[in-house]
């Protein structure tokens, strides 16, 4: 795996990479390896930003990270998927059909039939983007972003399937809406999805 470690700030450490399966597995990786002075693992689409103690020795932890057998490091199956209940009555769910080429219908089995993947969050506090979907799923934003999004909405774009944790400007073809909370400060952890997490979407009629 080509990576490029640069410094940030005295604590930390970004770790560039070349794809997002290099990131997630990467960050994997750090996660498992446990290091003492590791305090958090931050992965996005092509970087893992990894958080030390302060006065960390950030040579060395660049040094071990890149010894690190990321390749052993997938993320498992073994734990069980979060069901994620969702109504599928988007608005984009005709235009999402059109342009897959697939029945409504087929569109909601396909949205539901594998688990997908945190990879990251972003966005907004508790937003998990989702890959290793049906890739017939493979959409572009909207043309024309809604200026709110409401809370809940499950969508498309790109390789990624995402949840909205709050109402918020988006771009994203809406399939339909979850009354999951994806993020509540009162509990702990806040998120109810982490990277790593395997989801599962269910249809439900209300």
């Amino acid at each position: 795996m080509l990576m490029r470690a640069l410094t940030c700030g005295d604590a930390a450490v970004l770790f560039e990479v070349e794809t997002l399966d290099e990131a997630v597995a990467l960050a994997a990786a750090v996660r498992a390896a446990e290091l003492p002075v590791v305090v958090d693992v931050v992965p996005a689409a092509r970087t893992v930003l990894v958080v030390t103690d302060p006065g960390a020795d950030l040579g060395a932890l660049r040094h071990t990270v890149s010894e690190l057998p990321v390749a052993e490091a997938a993320v498992t199956a073994d734990a069980d998927p979060v069901e994620i209940h969702v109504v599928y009555d988007g608005p984009d769910l005709d235009e999402v059909a059109s342009l897959t080429g697939l029945g409504v219908d087929e569109v909601v089995a396909a949205h539901t039939a594998t688990p997908w993947r945190v990879a990251f969050a972003g966005f907004a506090p508790g937003f998990p983007y989702l890959v290793g979907g049906d890739p017939r799923l493979q959409v572009p934003r909207r043309d024309e972003p809604r200026t709110s999004v409401p809370a809940g909405s499950v969508g498309l774009a790109g390789q990624f399937s995402g949840i909205y944790p709050r109402a918020t400007p988006g771009g994203w073809q809406l399939l339909g809406r979850t009354a999951a909370t994806l993020w509540d400060t009162d509990r702990h952890p806040p998120a109810l999805l982490a990277p790593g997490d395997r989801v599962r979407f269910v249809r439900v009629d209300r």
